[in-house]
Order: structure tokens, then sequence, then C-alpha cells
């Protein structure tokens, strides 16, 4: 817009800048490519509100008085006045009998789902809160009703779509990611031997000109080089005066070493082991902050003894208790819940102690803060060890989010933070292959770090904002890891929206892909080799399943085995029986000696060449004790068939950073030729790839990451072959081809995000890490129908307890038509006409127009003075200690009643007409007759408000009798999931006989299964 109108004043001057810019514009997104939830927080309240009184029909009286409130400073969701709004919608349709249809509302805008609890006493007699699966089963699904309504109705009317449409266009389609070529960069002092590849130089570039940046390159791909390249030539130009890089405790060394191959002349500082111990670190930082360093290298351990200043850590928390002193006044001038005001004063304070703490803190150490060593720009290589950054969150439990505070992780963002303010947002560099190592959601994590700016300005720097645009969790039930009951998971079951987070992600990630960079790697040759499993495996495996299922039907104390235990347990039968019982026998078929086999033959096939092997196992390895472990014992089979022992070593013999080097340059030489190691010794960091030919994968780590360090070490830049090899051992019918099967899934969604390809806008998540029952059933019994079966009865058991509520609930509704709404119709009509009547009484005796008093009857007497009259009155209150009314005289022909209220203590005065109106009385002789004179004044007031309660109770009744006549909306799911769970069971029962012999229409009905699923559960 600016530059359309700058070309209107002059064109000739800026023309050519809106064509330009017009060919680059994002296409505008469409409604239906924009995925929403309720709580997204882009969209305005007010759409909340609308949404909220269109789904519950709110009465128009009362719709004043709710209103839906967004705290940023609790990241909080605000619905007012929730009981408000008693009627058949949000208490039945939407609602239940514990919690109505705004609570359920405001726990889904804040990401919450709904959890119902009974209080009970324990065994000491302490109250205690108990889950109520049912009642929280019921509401869960009402609350998927309700957020399904509001996807259907978001998008239905033709203004409110284009307004939403124009919001999030602006808000996340208004990016162009730059493109970096550092082609005309001259690296002064850089070694003349060395040439960056491309998109090193470019990478160099953008870090120079495009600010905060992660090195999201594939694992080998030259990062170290990036970095040190980055650093120099930003110092060269002054960008910066003194870049800090912190790595890995275990490639300090190897770092230094790279820097001055790359560097020669550089002038750097390296930390020792003991340079930031107590006595030595004050030298340390004296030399940090005094020196003219081209770089100071320290190890991530040591990067955390560089404290931030105790004034940085104040100021943030004084700007926190401003944001929520603004809070606290922005919930009370909207009539918000006392709670919410009571949480927010409850946060001030809390800061406000810790604030105290810090000010008082007399141990302080007298040494010099980071603030003061005069670092402008931070490099942190494999900075996805920082992922466990502690974020607030309302959602509790979700997986792939670390709502535990990391002591590091902490520091490390204070100290992005401090830096982004010093160079605005141009000082910080992480570098990592694996930038997120097990969920999507780590890229929030990458983005607070990094854009945190970029995620104020697009109001996502909260978590809860973010998954409310970018993500979508769901709450199940399922099986503790003890087996000792349920419990609500949190998940992310899909990402969406995902072009527009990967365009802001890219704003800071280089992401380098090994299919993009075609680096001089190996030819990678990949094979499965399968071991068949033992009879006594077999036997186990059978025994884990008869385990689970003890789990499951509770016959089993959860400290004793659970599902943990078993999945581990599986891992190691999987890898070997003997890591089970070392006495059983050593089955030559087994994937251990099958590997031990392979070695033997890779290396005698490439003795004459010295080319290496190395081998991951997580699991049995060596702990210097005398018991059976994987390690030994193949490294004592592969001296026994002729490979001398030097040859053959663990990364475990090396105690100290300095054997760990001497092991390693012994594998590059070729004097060591087969490495054994855990992929948290050996993996990130490890570089021994030069004559590696083959890699052995004995057992199957937990996260892609893991895998993908593990591979990186062998296709890697520097390897000297031109073919490699890797070998993955499963045993068949066990744990292993669905642990791979689940990294693998796991992989491939994480891949489709990391590429230079625009992704599709949804993609599902996958998190397990625990098998379930109905896994390790499957795996038990060898046959995928368990599991599906399984799957069945819950899903079935689920749908029986919600179509119950509905039953329920339908009776409710009729018992309302035929008996509560007429009864109150008729008390109400009957109200109101006495309302009427008495108006029109009270009408033809008004007050005079110079007075308010035309006299009043006391006891048979016309008292005209209004003073005396209040004297008698009060004089007639006392004389009475009657519960009931006593009548005592008239007013304006409204007969006076007294009574005395035993439980209040406190008189109480009654005018009648053809209603009765109630009246506190004090002791002011004057005051009382203003009293009466206001209620008789406010009869208006009362008929207009009995008149919106009638209006609301015949609404009711109309919602009711149409609620009634409804069907349960998802009987046809249940009844094909029933007729599917009886044949999988008769299929099952029938085992090797040919399925087809069922006939589909000889599958009992529904009330059967129903029966039988509801029997079983009774008998667990």
């Amino acid at each position: 817009m600016i530059a359309k109108q700058m070309a209107d004043q002059n064109p000739e001057l800026y023309q050519s800048n809106v064509e330009a810019l017009e060919k680059v514009q994002p296409e505008p997104i469409k409604a239906s490519d924009i995925s929403l939830r309720l709580g997204t927080t882009w969209i305005p309240t007010d759409v909340y509100r609308q949404f909220i009184f269109h789904l519950l029909e709110t009465p128009s009286w009362k719709q004043k008085d709710i209103h839906v409130i967004y705290l940023a400073a609790t990241e909080e969701w605000n619905v007012t006045r929730k009981s408000l709004d008693s009627g058949v919608r949000a208490t039945k349709t939407f609602g239940t009998h514990r919690i109505n249809a705004y609570k359920i509302i405001e726990n889904t805008l804040n990401l919450r789902d709904v959890k119902i609890f009974d209080t009970k006493l324990d065994d000491e007699g302490k109250e205690v809160r108990v889950l109520n699966k049912k009642e929280t089963a019921i509401a869960q699904d009402k609350q998927d009703i309700i957020k399904s309504r509001f996807i259907e109705w978001v998008w239905s009317d033709p203004d409110r779509r284009e307004r939403l449409t124009k919001i999030y266009n602006e808000k996340f389609n208004s990016i162009r990611n730059r493109t970096y070529d550092g082609s005309h960069l001259s690296f002064s002092g850089m070694n003349t031997d060395i040439k960056l590849r491309k998109h090193q130089i470019d990478a160099i570039a953008r870090i120079l000109y495009g600010g905060n940046t992660l090195l999201a390159h594939s694992v080998g791909a030259g990062k170290t080089f990036e970095m040190i390249g980055a650093g120099m030539e930003a110092k060269r130009l002054g960008l910066c005066n003194k870049p800090i890089y912190v790595v890995p405790n275990n490639i300090i060394n190897d770092f230094a070493s790279d820097f001055y191959r790359l560097y020669p002349s550089a002038n750097i500082l390296v930390a020792t082991t003991d340079t930031l111990s107590k006595n030595n670190r004050h030298q340390f930082f004296s030399r940090i902050s005094t020196g003219e360093w081209d770089g100071v290298i320290v190890t991530h351990s040591q990067f955390i003894k560089m404290p931030i200043s105790v004034e940085r850590q104040i100021k943030m928390m004084e700007d926190q208790i401003e944001e929520i002193s603004n809070s606290i006044e922005t919930v009370k001038n909207n009539n918000g819940e006392r709670f919410t005001v009571k949480q927010l004063e409850s946060m001030k304070k809390r800061l406000k102690e810790k604030m105290q703490k810090l000010n008082d803190n007399s141990k302080k150490d007298d040494i010099l803060c980071f603030e003061q060593l005069g670092i402008d720009m931070m490099f942190v290589d494999e900075a996805d060890l920082f992922k466990n950054l502690f974020l607030f969150s309302k959602m509790r439990n979700v997986s792939g989010i670390s709502q535990t505070n990391s002591q590091r992780a902490s520091d490390l963002f204070m100290k992005t933070r401090y830096l982004d303010e010093l160079t605005n947002y141009r000082g910080v560099v992480f570098a990592t292959g694996t930038p997120v190592a097990n969920s999507m959601a780590e890229l929030y994590t990458m983005q607070r770090y990094l854009q945190y700016n970029l995620l104020q300005e697009h109001g996502l720097e909260s978590f809860d904002a973010w998954a409310s645009t970018f993500g979508e969790t769901t709450t199940t039930m399922e099986l503790t890891p003890e087996g000792n009951g349920f419990r609500l998971k949190t998940r992310f079951s899909r990402f969406y929206n995902l072009p527009e987070l990967m365009t802001m992600f890219k704003e800071v990630a280089d992401i380098q892909t090994a299919d993009m960079l075609e680096l001089p790697t190996p030819k990678m040759h990949q094979e499965i080799i399968s071991a068949p499993a033992s009879n006594e495996q077999k036997e186990m495996i059978k025994a884990l399943g008869e385990r689970a299922e003890a789990i499951r039907n509770r016959e089993v104390d959860p400290h004793i085995d659970n599902m943990l235990k078993i999945t581990n347990d599986g891992r190691k039968l999987a890898l070997d029986q003997r890591i089970i019982n070392p006495l059983l026998p050593d089955n030559p078929n087994s994937k251990v000696n099958l590997c031990v086999n392979n070695i033997y033959r890779i290396w005698q096939e490439y003795k004459d060449e010295n080319l290496t092997q190395i081998m991951f196992c997580d699991l049995s390895t060596p702990n210097g004790k005398n018991e059976f472990n994987v390690y030994d014992d193949m490294k004592a089979k592969l001296i026994a068939k002729g490979i001398p022992e030097e040859e053959v070593q663990h990364i475990h013999i090396a105690k100290n950073e300095k054997q760990k080097q001497d092991l390693f340059s012994k594998v590059r030489q070729g004097k060591v030729r087969v490495i054994n190691g855990s992929t948290s010794k050996m993996g990130a960091g490890t570089n021994i790839q030069d004559r590696l030919v083959a890699l052995h994968d004995l057992d199957c780590p937990w996260r892609p990451r893991d895998l993908e360090q593990r591979h990186g070490r062998i296709a890697r830049q520097g390897n000297l072959n031109s073919e490699a090899f890797i070998y993955t051992y499963v045993t068949e019918g066990t744990f292993d081809s669905y642990l791979y099967q689940t990294i693998e899934k796991k992989q491939t969604f994480i891949s489709q995000i990391f590429t230079s390809k625009t992704p599709q806008r949804t993609m599902e998540e996958i998190d397990e890490a625990v098998l379930n029952y109905a896994e390790i059933k499957a795996i038990a019994s060898g046959d995928p129908k368990i599991m599906e079966r399984c799957n069945l009865e819950q899903d079935i058991n689920k749908l029986n307890v919600l179509k119950a509520s509905f039953l329920n609930q339908k009776y409710e509704y009729q018992d309302a038509i035929i008996k509560k709404y007429p009864q109150q119709i008729n008390q109400l009509e009957e109200i109101i006409e006495h309302l009427k009547l008495d108006i029109e009484q009270r009408n033809q005796n008004p007050l005079p127009s110079n007075d308010d008093f035309v006299g009043m009857t006391l006891n048979n007497v016309f008292i005209q003075d209004k003073a005396e009259a209040g004297h008698k009155l009060i004089e007639q209150c006392q004389a009475i200690t009657s519960p009931d009314p006593i009548s005592i005289g008239h007013y304006r022909s409204f007969e006076i009643s007294v009574f005395f209220d035993s439980f209040y203590a406190e008189y109480k005065l009654q005018l009648k007409g053809y209603g009765r109106y109630q009246i506190d009385l004090g002791s002011d002789k004057f005051g009382n007759i203003v009293r009466i004179n206001n209620a008789l004044d406010g009869l208006e007031k009362q008929l207009q408000e009995n008149e919106n309660a009638l209006a609301d109770v015949k609404s009711q009744l109309a919602s009711a009798k149409i609620e009634a006549e409804k069907p349960f909306d998802r009987e046809e799911e249940l009844q094909e999931k029933a007729k599917q769970f009886a044949k999988l069971t008769m299929e099952l029962k029938i085992e090797e006989k040919d399925p087809n012999i069922i006939d589909n229409n000889e599958i009992g009905s529904n009330d059967d299964i129903e029966m039988n699923v509801k029997s079983k559960d009774y008998v667990r």
C-alpha cells in the first residue's frame, strides 16, 4: 500500500518497486485452507461471544452480563457470569448436571479438557479429589460437540468469514522468506587449502545479514566451519567484538582444533576442565573481559557457570509484575471472576517474593556477570540439547512439552534475551542436525530462543496461543504405565497451518537436508537382518502378554509390575534372552550372533584396507560387574573368531576426554577396527568416519534424533569409502519391528516438515514410547486383530456410556416437558397477572406530587403524619415475635403484615395486594416508609423480570421438545463397531479356520454386544 501511494506520486521512481513487490506477494489463503479451533487467540473476543449466544440461545436480557475476556498476563480466557443462564441448552444439550456449557466453553478456550472430580475421604479422613471417569467422559463428549459446532458456525457467515480470513492473512501470510547468497564474501585469514561449500558460504551470509539463525543442517554438513567462519567474518566486518562458542563437553578440543585449522592465526580462548572451578573462574572471566579474542570456546556445562546479573533478572520480574497489574485492572473493569483476580494477585505476590530474595542475596559472588564480559555474539552447537526450556501452559501433562525447569535451558534463554536486546536480534546462532528430536512442539522452543520478537508481533509468545494456532491436542483416557488405573493424557494429535508456521520458522532456520546438499558422502546401502525368535523367546513374549492382561485386570501391584517394565523387558528380550536370565541358552541364530558373524565377515573382507565398523546398542552396556552383557559377549566371540583383541574396543573403556580422543584417533587410523558404544556416548560430535564401512544398529533407540545421530557417524563428509552399509537387526515376533515402525513414522513426519518444499497444510503427530495393552497383546499373539479388537472394545465401552447419558438426558427432557416447564409457566403467568393488577391498584392510590406520604392505617387508626406513622410502625413491630405474618394495617390500599425472621434476627414487612412483596425493616422511622414506597415503585421492574423469565421458560420448553425427539447421533457408529467387534471375536475364536465362513447377517444384535461388553467390565 505504501509503495503504491508513493508510485502514484512519483511513478517513474517507484512503479518498478510496486511491480517487483506484486510478483512476490503470497497468494491469499482461503477460508477452506485455514484451520482454527475454539481458543485460537487471534480470533477476536466478540466472535467467541457471538458463538456462545448463538449456540446456547442466551436470553437477550442476560447477554449484557456475559463477556469473553482474554488476559495476556496469565494467558487465560475468562467467561463472566457463567452461572447466570440455566437454560436447557446450557445445562443439558451442551452441558451436564455437573458442569454447564459456559464453563465447558471456558475450559475449551483455555485448551483444557473438561475433568469432573468427586470429593472423597481417604483412609486418614482427609478430603481427596478423585476423577469421575463416567461424568468426565460425558462432559468431554459435550466438549467435542461444542468444538465441532464452532467449526461449522465460524465460517458460515460471509461477513465473518471475510473478516477472519483477512485477519489470518495479514498476521500469518505476510512473510516472504529471503534467500541469501554469500558468493561475494572474501573470508580474510581463512586457510586457503580449505574451500567451503556453497551452502556453507550462503549460511554464513545469512548469519551476517539476517540476524538470529538456526543452522538446521543435516548431520555432517559442516556446521562447525559455518559457525567459525560466521564469527570471524562478523568480527572482521565490525558486526561483533567478541563471539562465544558453546559446544558439547566431548568435542571442545575437536572444535578448537577445527578453529585453528580454518583460521591458523586466530586468537581464541579455550576453557579447560577446571577453568570454571570456583578458584579459577575469576581469572578466566577477567581474561575474557580484557582480551581481544576472536572466539571464546566453552562447554555446555561450563556455560551455565557464567551468571546473568541479578539486576537483569529483577528487571524481567518487574516487567512481569507490571503486566499482571494491568491485567488485574482489566478483569475488574470487566466485572470478571474474583477467582481470576485472586490468581493474578497470587502470581504478583510470588514474583515480588522472588525478587526480594534476589535483592537480599548476601552470598552473591563478586565475579563478573555475563553482561560484563563483552560478549556480543553467541554460537550454540547441538542446541537441541537445550530443548527442555520451561514454559507455562494451562494444558497439563502434554507429551513433548517440558513443564519442568531445566536450569541450563532457562539460563540460555535469559542470555539469548540479553543478546537480543543488545544486538536487535542479530547475535544468536544455534546449530543442530536434529532441531526436532521427538515432537513438532519443540519448534516452539526454538522460536522462543531465536525469534521471540516475531512471536510477540503475532501474539504467539505464549505456548497456548501458539498451540491454538498451529496444533490440535486430544486428551484420551489411557492405562497408566504402572497399570493401576487410568489417566488423562494430552498429546498433539495433529499440526495444521504448517506452511505459515514453517514460513515464520524459516525466517531464522536455514534448513539443509542431505538430499538438498548432495554432499560427498558414501552411497549408503541399508539392510535389515531378521533373526527368528527362539522357543524360549516365544514363550516369554507370551508371558509378557499374560503380564499385560494381569495388569489390565488389576491383579498385580503396580510397584511390582507395570506396562513400562513390560516394555523394557520386551526390548531386552528382543536383544538377547540371556539379558532376562543369563542361564538361558545362547541361541546361535539370535540377532546378537548374526551381528557377530556379520562383523567378522566384513572385518575379513576389508582386512587389507583396514576399514572400520561401528556398533550401536543402548541396552546391556558393560558396567564393570561380573554380569552378562551383550558388549563383552560380542567382543569375546569376535576375538575367538580371530580378530585381535586390540582391534575390538568399547567406548566405555575411555574414562576421560583424552582417552576418548586417543581411542577415536585409533579408529580413524584403522588400528581399532570395531568400536561398540551407545548413542549417548558415541552419537553427536563423534568424528570417526574416515574408514567406516559398516554401521550396526543392534537395538532400536527411543527417538528419531538418536537414529539420525547414529547414522550421521558413517554417512558423513570425510568418509573415504565410496559405499558403506547400515545393518538393522530385528528379532521376529518381538517388540523390535513395532518400535522401529514407530520411530520410522516419527522420522517421516519430521522429514516432511524439514524440507525445501512447502509442507502440506495438516499432518498427524506421532508420540508413543510405552507400548499399551493392545500392542503388547498383538505382538505376543502375532495377530494384529487382537489390537483392533481391544481398541474396538474400548470405543464401544465409551459409546455405551455416552448413550446411557443421552438416554438419561432424554428422559429428563420428557419429564420437564410434562411437569416442570408447564408448572413454571403457570406460576409465572399467575405472578405476572398479579403484578399487573397490583400496578393498577397502586396507580389508583398515587403519592401527592409535593409529598411522599398519603397516610397509613395501623390498628384501624388512620395516621396522616409521616413521622408518627413511622414511629407507630416500629412500635407495632417490636410487639410482635411471631414468625408468621400478622396483619397490622393498610397503605395505599395494600395490606401491611409484619413478622420476625428468627434466622436473620430481623423484622420483615409484607405488602399484600394480589401478590405479596417483602421488605426489610430498619430502625429509621422515615427510612421504612421510603422502603415501602420503593417496593411499590419497583413493581414494573419485577413485571419485566418475570416476563423475561416466562419467555425464557417457554424457549426452554421449545428447545426441550426438539432435543427430546433427537436420536443418539452416534448410534450408527456404535452399531458398526459392535458388529465389527462381534466379527473379530468370532474370527479369533476359530483361529486358523477361514474367517470368510462368517456370515455378517448372523452376527448378534447391538444389544447383545452391549450386554457382553458391560458384563466384562463388571467382572473386572
